[in-house]
This record gives structure tokens, sequence and C-alpha cells, in this order.
């Protein structure tokens, strides 16, 4: 008996060491997120140049661009969890498909939002039909569905399962948002690519590089945030289950 509880005593103390270093990793990298944002802003607002010909709007292109590859990156995670709870079932992978999911819905209205700001300075109008505003606006609905459906479809596997689907059917679309430009034209700018514009100034291009690495820590944290709520939900929920079974709280 005593070496049995000693046992369990020692598990207990390496999972909360294991769980405080994580936290540690955590923390860390939210105060480099914040970090980044605060030397991101002061880039973008007081040392890049102003645009010669868009002015200060064009300063958007800052944000809306590592934006939507932030929103990139929520659906990468989606497919990968998605794809790894079809082959494995875990409760793991499915929460991070879930955190996937809601990080690319996040990411990509705002590409949507900052992306009508840039077209009515640039085209004279908030939207256009426009082939990658068209296939991007496809993939945030892609996702809001899923979304949508396990927060309203229920928590039983097979919903699971067939929002696994949908998150593995969505990252089909990334591709094309890419060369969406490339194959079927468009008014969207080639800014950054060759036969681009742009980006003459080096502090234009280090801030485009600062907005690339502050929205992807942003992504990191707000997609571990959101596994680490659902596999503390998850197990709550099996707690639940195993006190039910014993008939702990039963009057």
């Amino acid at each position: 008996m005593a070496t049995s509880e000693a046992l369990a005593a020692g598990t207990k103390v390496e999972t909360s060491g294991s769980r405080s270093w994580g936290d540690v990793v955590f923390y860390t990298v939210l105060a480099l997120c914040a970090a980044a944002f605060l030397i991101t802003l002061q880039v973008i607002f007081f040392k890049a140049p102003v645009e010669s010909t868009m002015g200060i709007v064009q300063k958007i292109f800052y944000f809306h661009v590592p934006i939507a590859y932030s929103m990139y990156v929520g659906a990468a995670v989606c497919f990968l969890g998605s794809a790894g709870y079809l082959a494995r079932g875990t409760r793991g992978w499915d929460a991070l498909a879930r955190a996937g999911a809601e990080c690319a819905v996040a990411m990509g209205v705002l590409v949507l939002v900052t992306g009508a700001l840039w077209g009515a300075k640039a085209w004279g109008v908030y939207w256009t039909w426009d082939p990658r505003l068209t296939t991007a606006l496809l993939s945030v609905l892609i996702y809001v569905a899923y979304v949508v459906m396990r927060a309203f479809a229920g928590d039983g596997d097979s919903e699971r399962k067939f929002a696994a689907a949908l998150g593995v059917l969505g990252a089909a679309n990334l591709p094309i948002i890419h060369y969406s430009v490339q194959k079927w034209g468009g008014n969207h700018p080639k800014v950054i690519t060759s036969g681009g514009g742009g980006l003459k100034h080096p502090d234009m291009k280090l801030a485009l590089m600062l907005g690339f690495l502050t929205f992807t820590l942003l992504a990191v944290v707000l997609i571990w945030t959101r596994v680490r709520i659902e596999l503390a939900a998850s197990r709550l929920s099996e707690a639940e289950e195993e006190a039910l079974e014993l008939g702990v709280g039963e009057e």
C-alpha cells in the first residue's frame, strides 16, 4: 500500500512538473508575441516610409499579408489535427483541429476586413468578385461551417469525424487561393512576388518581416490556448462521467 501511494505521489509530482514546464514555455511565447507586437507597430507607423501612391493606407499591407499567412497556419493546423483524428481518434488531435479552425476563422475575418479597407482606396469599392477574394471568402465560410457544426451539432465521435473530414477538405482550397492570381488574373496585386511592386525601401521589408513574425506568434498563442482549454474541458468531462459511474454526487 505504501509503495502504491508513493508511486501515485511521484506520478502527481511528475505531471505537475511537466505542466509547469509547459506553462513556462507558453507564457514565454505569449511575452514574445506581446513584445513583437510593440516592436512591429513602432516600425510600421514610425519607421517605414509612407508610400507615395496610396499614402498612409498602404500600411494596411503590413497587417493584411501576415494575417493571411496566419490564416493559412490555422488552416494547416486544422488539417493536421483532422487527419490525425481520422487516423487515431484521440481527443488531442480533435482539440488541435478545432483550435486551428477557430484560428483560421478569426484570421480569415481580419483578412477580409483589411482587404476591404485596402480595396476601398485602391479600387474605389470595398468588395469585388476577384478570384483571390472569392476563394478566400470560400475558405473562411468552410471554417465557419466547421466551428458552427462543432458548437451546435454535438460532441459524439460521428460528429467529430464529420468535422475532421471537413477540416481535411477545407485545406484543399488553400493552394487555389495562393495561385488564383497567377491562374485567373484579377485585380488583386502581386506585391512581394516577381513582377509585383512596392517594398522598395528596406524599412518596408523590415515591417513586413516583423508582421509575419508577430502574427505567426499570435496564431501559435491562439491555437495553443484553445488546445489547452479544450483538453481541460475534456478531462473535466471524463472526470464527471467517472464520478457518475462511481455514484459520486448522486442523492
